[in-house]
């Protein structure tokens, strides 16, 4: 399966669709993450978020749960299933484009690294499963949600890894793609 998606992915990773996603990308960050951020933190009081948090403790969260008081809770957990169901695809279309675009002029075609444009897809899967686990959490508070509080923080931090992971796949490909142009030219 994996090399399945890996192949379907490099197949359309294309120049134009690839330039498509860094536009869609780049304007999206643009004009809809501030409005979102400024959102979240006037519904949440400016307390911190699991979304942007690297490391924190089932405590941290249920910490959060209580500063956002009822009314942050219920925002964030409409933003989990609304804008938070699409950036993740997006931000996953232009990785995953970009890596599978450069990873073919970066590696020999027969490279089983080439599946590394997978990676941007763990990303999202791992954000998804953030977002359903502290959603669940917020929605649950003030009760305890034991095993999802703990997986909450597990599932954020394998997504950063994955997400980060992704744009240093970028970065080495890139320059690993005009070291290998270079060396035909």
């Amino acid at each position: 399966m994996q090399a399945k998606l890996s192949t379907w992915l490099h197949k359309r990773s294309t120049g134009p669709v690839t330039l498509a996603a860094l536009v869609i990308f780049i304007v999206f960050t643009a004009l809809a993450l501030p409005t979102q951020a400024a959102e979240m933190a006037r519904s949440t009081h400016g307390a911190d978020s699991p979304d942007t948090s690297l490391l924190y403790t089932p405590g941290d969260l249920y910490q959060m749960a209580e500063a956002y008081g009822p009314e942050g809770r219920a925002a964030y957990i409409r933003i989990r299933f609304t804008f938070d169901l699409l950036w993740p695809v997006l931000y996953t279309f232009f990785l995953a484009t970009s890596a599978s675009w450069l990873l073919r002029r970066a590696l020999p075609a027969s490279s089983r690294l080439q599946r590394l444009n997978l990676v941007p897809v763990l990303g999202m899967l791992f954000d998804y499963l953030e977002n359903i686990c502290a959603a669940l959490v917020m929605g649950r508070y003030p009760a305890h949600t034991p095993g999802i509080d703990v997986l909450a923080p597990v599932f954020t931090f394998l997504k950063w890894i994955f997400i980060g992971g992704s744009f240093i796949l970028l970065l080495i490909t890139a320059i690993l793609a005009l070291w290998r142009g270079k060396e035909r030219g």
